[in-house]
């Protein structure tokens, strides 16, 4: 059953997430269960500053910031049903078995999929791939706490 956030575009996303340019690293949301699996988008284009530096000559989207897309998707899941999502910030406490399978260059589109594992209070534990043309290209399991801001 699909959820009223199947369709989540950038405006939605912005409302929920706290990262910025360069740091929003997810374009859309294209599915999702509302409570325990998302897929969201994210375009690789360039432009994207990162590209300056890593790699000139051989443009690759760095494995750090492959993570980070996994977890902005994440952070989505587990935010936007919670009305009081104003209040609460996600701290990653753990990366458990993250390998890298395939580059993301330039002109790709990576397909995050990220499903909860476990819950126990305000602690998590989700797993989430990227996917380019059906391929993996990271995966890794990611553990974090839902905490009140200061």
């Amino acid at each position: 059953m699909e959820s009223s956030f199947s369709t989540q575009k950038i405006n939605e996303i912005l409302k929920i997430l706290p990262q910025r340019f360069p740091f929003l690293l997810v374009d859309r949301i294209l599915e999702t269960d509302g409570l325990t699996r998302m897929v969201g988008l994210k375009n690789v284009t360039i432009n994207e500053p990162f590209f300056q530096g890593h790699f000139p000559d051989h443009p690759v989207m760095p494995g750090v910031l492959l993570v980070e897309a996994l977890a902005q998707v994440g952070i989505i899941l587990l935010l936007s049903s919670d009305q009081s999502r104003n209040s609460k910030l996600v701290y990653f406490s753990g990366i458990d078995n993250c390998r890298f399978r395939q580059p993301v260059v330039p002109g790709d589109q990576l397909r995050i999929e990220v499903r909860v594992l476990k819950q126990r209070d305000r602690y998590f534990k989700m797993i989430g791939q990227g996917l380019v043309d059906g391929n993996v290209a990271v995966e890794a399991e990611l553990s974090c706490s839902l905490v009140d801001r200061p």
